[in-house]
């Protein structure tokens, strides 16, 4: 199956994070890590991508519930 690919733009308008939010959640290990694209270009996997909203998801209705 075919991985799609999000670039910055789209991944900020599918997780409504701006561009530093992201950077500082990957540099403390809760965002998924970029792949590299070429020599100044990255990507982020779109289904790791929605597993981490998943989680993030899932944290919620856990607080919501206790």
């Amino acid at each position: 199956m075919a991985k799609t690919v999000l670039r910055l733009k789209r991944l900020k308008g599918k997780t409504g994070k701006s561009t530093s939010q992201i950077y500082a959640e990957m540099a403390k290990g809760d965002f998924p890590k970029p792949i590299k694209l070429g020599k100044r270009a990255v990507g982020w996997i779109e289904e790791e991508v929605d597993a981490y909203i998943e989680r993030r998801i899932a944290e919620r209705d856990t607080r919501a519930a206790a």
